[in-house]
């Protein structure tokens, strides 16, 4: 029993005169467990939180096209371009084994029908615009390269060939139709007819690809709609025309969904995170307002370290951590039914220029996720992300090098969405984050 209580008058005192401008402190706190006189719960231990910025997120063969934009309060202009290849079920008219009677068909109309993927972020009660235009570049990543990515963009040209304005219905409806160009349709169907196209390649040298891009002034959201069940359709008929039959269609679809990429961008300007650094470095969150970010699709997450977490060791001769439990509290009025918060939160492992070594797991080799409360009370005190961190910890403090390793914060679906989180650090106001080791010594 002695022992054990000069063990603790030796912790106390070594970690109680840290100062906040030097690597951290920590103090073992007021409350503390007992078993056998032999654990106790520190919950002081400095975590520094900041906020970085991924170079790219690929954003190819997601099966999800996305676009919208809007206004973020927090984080600035969001806006999604989707590009992508569509190929016909045919390449050739109904001509029924007759090239004579291909001269009686003529030209109807031609749709888009984009199918919803029940995805949405942002406020689907307004009005979104966007315009369809072609490209005038081959949907094709860079030389040695298999992937299109959030920052990839793609030559098209000025004119429209199609355009809508429509308010999102993405529960409730099961699609939206554009009606396109009847130049561009017409032009289409003349280069079928008269066998211009025959093959995929003599087809996507004349139609490279597409491109949707939202409207600047009044879309206030994004909307993601499924690759496999979105097509073009362009209808034809006889001339003279028969009243009673019907269209034949010529159906153009994203058969290669590795050649459909989402453009996602973030216009930080006036934000209190415009001047995030290039990926290697990180903005701590001192100069955010005591706050760290994390958003999809545009590779903002967030990075927490423990820079006094080998001085653990120091407590006693003969000691380890049982249990680690890292609490990570959302910024009050920060999230809303326009952006709700996730379920989880994706962790990794990364070294001090956030270069990634795999997920977090625990001591079974599991993968290990920040899990959402969602039980709220009047000042939501309880809402909050919970990481077990105690094997990553237990692993840090005993490590022979002068290096540590970080964890950087995610959403799980990260390349083809644009949901976002904002977390209190330790000396945020109202919504700090917190973290409880459980330390056995023996």
């Amino acid at each position: 029993m002695h022992k054990f209580i000069l063990m603790l008058f030796f912790a106390v005192t070594l970690f109680s005169c840290g100062t906040d401008t030097d690597a951290g402190e920590f103090v073992v706190g007021s409350d503390y467990l007992a078993l056998n006189n032999k654990v106790v719960l520190i919950d002081t231990l400095t975590v520094d939180m900041s906020t970085i910025n991924f170079d790219s997120l690929v954003t190819s063969n997601q099966s999800r096209i996305l676009i919208g934009n809007y206004d973020d309060p927090i984080f600035g202009k969001v806006k999604s371009d989707s590009y992508f290849q569509v190929v016909p079920n045919v390449y050739s008219l109904n001509t029924s084994g007759s090239d004579t009677e291909t001269v009686s068909y003529v030209f109807d109309s031609i749709v888009m029908t984009l199918k919803y993927d029940n995805y949405h972020y942002g406020d689907t009660t307004k009005v979104q615009t966007f315009d369809i235009h072609r490209l005038t570049q081959k949907v094709k990543p860079n030389v040695e390269d298999k992937s299109f990515y959030n920052n990839s963009t793609l030559t098209y040209d000025d004119e429209s060939v199609g355009s809508m304005s429509y308010k999102p219905r993405p529960i409730e409806k099961d699609s939206i139709t554009i009606k396109m160009n009847d130049t561009f349709g017409a032009a289409l169907f003349q280069k079928m007819k008269k066998r211009e196209v025959t093959d995929f390649d003599s087809f996507t040298e004349y139609l490279k690809g597409l491109v949707l891009v939202p409207s600047n002034s009044n879309s206030s959201s994004v909307i993601g709609f499924n690759t496999s069940k979105s097509m073009i359709r362009m209808y034809y008929s006889r001339s003279p025309k028969d009243i009673e039959e019907k269209p034949y269609v010529v159906e153009f679809t994203i058969s290669d969904v590795t050649r459909q990429f989402n453009s996602i961008s973030l216009d930080k300007t006036g934000t209190l995170i415009q001047d995030l650094p290039a990926f290697s470095s990180k903005l701590s969150s001192s100069l955010t307002n005591r706050q760290g970010f994390i958003q999809s699709g545009t590779g903002v997450a967030c990075r927490i370290d423990f820079p006094n977490i080998k001085q653990l060791k120091n407590i006693s001769e003969k000691g380890a951590i049982v249990d680690a439990q890292l609490i990570l509290k959302p910024v009050n009025n920060s999230y809303s039914e326009q952006y709700p918060l996730a379920d989880s939160l994706k962790v990794y492992i990364a070294d001090n220029l956030n270069r990634m070594s795999g997920s977090l797991v625990n001591s079974a080799g599991a993968t290990v996720y920040g899990l959402l409360n969602k039980k709220t009370d009047e000042f939501n005190e309880n809402v909050g992300y919970t990481i077990p961190i105690g094997w990553f910890l237990q692993k840090e403090m005993w490590k022979q090098s002068d290096s540590r390793s970080s964890l950087i914060l995610t959403l799980p679906v990260i390349s083809k969405a644009v949901n976002r989180i904002v977390l209190g650090d330790q000396k945020h106001p109202n919504n700090k984050i917190q973290l409880k080791i459980y330390y056995i010594s023996y």
